[in-house]
């Protein structure tokens, strides 16, 4: 009876807080998400699951979650915590990108910049909630919508909030399809909704070449400490679009960011443990970080809206909300909204240039914040 009461005692049954069954539950609710709804199974599902795992209580001594020295998940969760992930995963975004649309038509470039204006927005809120400038920082990174972007800045800036960062950013990218639409709906009429934009321009394959060269120089040299994330970027679409290591593309767009986006989503919801998640300051960031996206969301529209006073070719509003880098997911919600309206209209080309533009504003932003705060 001794030994049967002994071990009664080591269950996670005897150990479960309310903070770790709330974290359990919510894992479950992100897996059922996936699954059921569709929604960005292959962040959720991950995340999710892993976020069960990471609040199955332990007796102490017992190396298992990703805090603990020694653990398993502690090693997976390695290549979050260092910035490792985030770069490979840019190399198979690279990878997989076609820039020809936002090439066909720069202008649109600035629908990605102004979509920026939520992370500096939060940024100065943060540092007037009491945060201290590296955390305002990592915090207002959440606005990209850019989780391997979110997760590389808070590693370098903030590593203590790293892991409720990481999941406020991936949350907010898989619930794009949520978020976004009524934002979009409330700032645009139906007349500009309805707005069809013209065919892009063919862009040669010289153009395609030339363009991850000379734009990795100039977003190196405008911010150094982006060069590790935008020069993964754009040498994975270099592999792409050389033609000459169609296998090396093929690798980084597929086998490597599968493998790469399991480890870091699975070793992100495990770092959701309700011990550190479950804090006022978790709950105030993840806060912050919705703010920010729909701040993001917000400005990419509206200024989309302004850039129609000045030009003849008008520009269709919605596409602006593409300007945060949730690649393809916000580019997909503007031709799904898009359509509603009108079924004929197809908006996804051109919502790719400021969903591409996005990718590499929110990695120029962080590689300007880690410049300016790191301590």
């Amino acid at each position: 009876m001794e030994i049967l009461t002994e071990f009664l005692h080591t269950t996670g049954f005897a150990m479960m807080t309310w903070g770790n069954a709330t974290m359990i539950i919510v894992g479950i609710f992100f897996v059922c998400l996936a699954i059921i709804k569709d929604y960005e199974p292959l962040l959720l599902l991950p995340i999710g699951f892993g976020a069960i795992v990471g609040n199955i209580p332990a007796i102490q001594g017992m190396p298992l979650n990703v805090y603990q020295e020694g653990s398993v998940l502690s090693y997976m969760y390695f290549g979050v915590s260092k910035g490792i992930f985030p770069p490979l995963i840019f190399l198979g975004i690279g990878a997989m990108t076609d820039f020809s649309t936002m090439l066909s038509n720069p202008k649109l470039v600035l629908l990605g910049a102004a979509a920026q204006i939520g992370i500096f927005l939060t940024l100065i809120g943060s540092l007037y909630l009491g945060f201290d400038p590296s955390e305002s920082g990592a915090i207002g990174i959440i606005g990209g919508a850019d989780g391997p972007t979110a997760i590389f800045l808070s590693s370098k800036l903030a590593p203590h909030l790293l892991g409720s960062i990481a999941i406020a950013a991936y949350s907010y990218m898989a619930l794009v399809p949520v978020i976004q639409p009524p934002i979009m709906r409330l700032l645009t009429t139906k007349k500009e909704r309805l707005i069809h934009m013209k065919e892009s321009r063919h862009v040669s394959q010289r153009e395609k070449i030339i363009f991850p060269v000379a734009a990795f120089l100039i977003a190196a040299l405008i911010a150094p400490g982006s060069i590790v994330l935008i020069g993964m970027l754009f040498f994975g679409n270099l592999l792409k679009e050389s033609c000459v290591t169609e296998r090396l593309a093929n690798t980084a767009r597929n086998a490597m960011i599968d493998i790469v986006t399991i480890l870091l989503g699975f070793s992100v919801g495990a770092s959701a443990q309700a011990q550190t998640f479950l804090t006022s300051q978790s709950l105030l960031i993840f806060g912050l970080g919705a703010l920010s996206f729909c701040i993001a969301t917000a400005g990419g529209v509206l200024f989309a809206k302004l850039m129609n006073l000045f030009i003849k070719e008008k520009i269709n509003p919605l596409i602006g909300a593409a300007g945060v880098s949730a690649v393809p997911d916000s580019a997909r919600v503007v031709q799904m909204v898009g359509q509603k309206e009108d079924p004929h209209n197809f908006l996804l080309m051109h919502a790719m240039a400021p969903n591409v533009a996005g990718v590499i504003g929110s990695a120029i932003a962080a590689g300007i914040l880690w410049s300016v705060l790191v301590k």
